[in-house]
């Protein structure tokens, strides 16, 4: 038995000790109105690249130029990479301006409203390590907020959730090259560019940033509570954090805690705010775990309310994506995708 115990004690010692998955992600979103609108910022075509949920690079039909948004894209990437995004991006804009307006007569929409188009595709995948795989692809349409179409990479076929979708999803499925082409694109091609710009910017990328974490307290009347605690975690990068309000170091359960969720900052960290009512003053603390932490971070709260005016500024939120989160639909004739910069303009 002595020797089971050895042999078993030297496996262990010498077992390994699995790497930590991460997960990545490149998105491109394209978002179209069906006519101006007179708001600052908000134009009539946008998109965007998204690598880690921070923006790469930008376009809008205003300045009608693809622009890189981090400095290691301007630096690594050359001048033609520039100039044939924006070709590729005019005629995107051009491609979305006939369709949303196909896409109002199919649905016979009011044309004096205002109607989104948006398009989201893009791939993540799984490193560990120095090994990276497919996690899965996304090419999705969504039209006024509602999923309008998406294609089944595990099937190579479009999927159509509401009727208005399907004589598009038949047209597309009718053509091998497209389905075939938007495959191979999220499977491989995708994943090649995401692995090429996290590459490029693999310093910044990697170092990530750290929550800055406060808590306060506002005075407040909701029914028996005098005050509302807030945690605040703001300026960390990549998005993915723990915050906690815990009372006596216990966890305070979720159906008692209000979230922000994890929203954008302008310079392309991230903030989460999560708040609690109380009515007596006791032992709370905020616990803030995050990737670029050795340990969590726990600040306590004084136990005073020091502006029961006003809340402390939380960073102004990145710009606005119309309505909805994802993708509206693009209908209108088969789309032949030649290669990653080029999309062709049909109609029904």
């Amino acid at each position: 038995m002595a020797v089971y115990a050895v042999l078993f004690s030297a496996v262990m010692l010498f077992a390994v000790v699995p790497a930590w998955t991460e997960k990545h992600s490149l998105f491109y979103i394209y978002t179209a109105l069906s006519k101006p609108v007179d708001l600052p910022g908000i134009y009539e075509f946008t998109a965007m690249g998204l690598l880690d949920d921070r923006q790469i690079d930008y376009y809008n039909s205003q300045q009608q130029m693809k622009i890189p948004k981090q400095h290691w894209m301007k630096e690594k990437m050359q001048e033609d990479y520039w100039e044939k995004g924006t070709q590729s991006r005019k005629s995107k804009e051009q491609w979305f301006n006939v369709n949303v307006n196909i896409l109002m007569n199919r649905m016979r929409n009011n044309k004096s409203d205002i109607h989104v188009l948006q398009w989201r595709h893009g791939c993540e995948i799984e490193s560990q390590g120095n090994e990276t795989r497919f996690s899965k692809g996304i090419d999705e349409y969504s039209y006024d907020g509602e999923n309008f179409l998406a294609f089944d990479d595990a099937e190579s076929q479009w999927v159509a959730p509401v009727d208005a979708a399907l004589p598009t999803k038949r047209k597309w499925d009718n053509v091998p090259i497209l389905n075939q082409y938007t495959k191979g694109y999220l499977e491989k091609e995708c994943v090649d560019w995401l692995n090429k710009f996290r590459e490029y910017g693999d310093q910044e990328l990697r170092q990530g940033s750290a929550p800055d974490v406060r808590v306060f307290a506002k005075k407040i009347i909701n029914g028996k509570a005098k005050l509302k605690l807030t945690c605040l975690a703001t300026g960390f990068y990549p998005k993915d954090v723990i915050l906690t309000i815990r009372k006596y170091r216990t966890a305070l359960p979720d159906n008692k805690v209000e979230s922000s969720g994890v929203r954008p900052n302008h310079d392309g960290t991230f903030q989460l705010r999560k708040s609690v009512y109380i009515s007596e003053k006791a032992e709370y603390d905020c616990y803030v775990s995050h990737r670029t932490l050795d340990n969590a971070i726990i600040i306590k709260w004084d136990g005073e309310c020091q502006d029961c005016s006003s809340e402390p500024p939380i960073g102004m939120i990145a710009g606005v994506i119309i309505g909805v989160l994802f993708v509206l639909a693009a209908i209108g004739g088969a789309v032949y995708f030649l290669d990653q910069t080029k999309m062709e303009t049909s109609t029904l």
